[in-house]
């Protein structure tokens, strides 16, 4: 028998019988668990799961809550479900710097990232022919202190026209403001070009060489009003040594942001990262 592949993200208060009532539910329509997750937070009491599972053909998302909906009710569950086997669409945002962007282009097109690129906006002209070259459309939107609120409404107008679930600063040298930053709470992600919270601000590599640090990183966060301290997603170091230059930490910081980038955004994608207050709950 042909299957449909969901996901199932729920959290509630930590009590006895949520799995098994989850699974009971599931159980009922035919569905089959293919990979279940679960986490505790000791310190608030709350309870996280994630689980993948089939069921038979037709079955409907709609149908999916329909049934689940007394155990939601009776836990007070938040929940969300979706369908694994639609393919996501995300909107990329860059400035001049274009290594991550290319990065997560090439994880697409290999498939170890599973998107569609529904745009790519950008402040500057330097990417338009990456963007062309596959085909992307590519908006070149200026930004001053006098357009920033008309541009943000045009990101958000794109975002609603391309039903794109996703939006990635790779970066994108432009702060957002805390009132687009709020209504897209949970869906933007940004690569911070440190370990946060080191060395903020401009040419964060040529800092860390002027301290003689001996372990560059980069962080990758989801964008909340206060400046680069939202929910951490993912984060790496690399070891660095005073027989390396300047530019020498840019190259390495470099590779570092494109990978911790798309590994964050491959979380995100399959439904592996769940909000927990200031932090994040990984299932991966």
């Amino acid at each position: 028998m042909t299957k449909t592949a969901f996901t199932l993200n729920l959290s509630c208060h930590d009590v006895p019988g949520i799995v098994a009532g989850v699974s009971t539910e599931l159980a009922a329509i035919g569905g089959n668990i293919i990979e279940s997750n679960q986490y505790r937070d000791a310190t608030t009491n709350r309870f996280f799961m994630r689980v993948a599972f089939e069921v038979p053909e037709g079955t409907t998302k709609d149908a999916i809550e329909k049934l689940l909906s007394p155990a939601v009710t009776r836990f007070d569950m938040k929940t969300k479900i979706s369908d694994a086997t639609s393919v996501p669409r995300i909107i990329l945002m860059v400035s001049k710097f274009d290594h991550a962007l290319l990065h997560l282009l090439y994880q697409i097109r290999v498939g170890w990232l599973r998107a569609e690129v529904a745009g790519i906006v950008s402040n500057h002209e330097d990417s338009r022919d990456t963007a062309e070259l596959v085909g992307i459309p590519y908006h070149h939107w200026r930004v001053t202190k006098d357009n920033k609120s008309e541009q943000e409404e045009q990101l958000l107008q794109l975002v609603r026209d391309t039903g794109a679930e996703l939006v990635v600063l790779a970066r994108y040298m432009q702060v957002l403001s805390d009132n687009l930053s709020t209504r897209l709470l949970g869906k933007v992600i940004n690569i911070h070009h440190s370990f946060l919270p080191s060395f903020k601000g401009a040419k964060p590599y040529h800092q860390a060489f002027d301290r003689g640090v001996k372990l560059i990183g980069a962080t990758a966060h989801y964008v909340t009003a206060d400046l680069d301290e939202g929910p951490i997603i993912e984060q790496e170091t690399e070891r660095v040594s005073n027989a390396m230059t300047a530019e020498d930490y840019v190259a390495t910081g470099r590779d570092i942001e494109s990978r911790v980038l798309a590994r964050a955004v491959k979380l995100h994608l399959e439904n592996r990262i769940m909000l927990n207050g200031h932090k994040t709950v990984l299932f991966n």
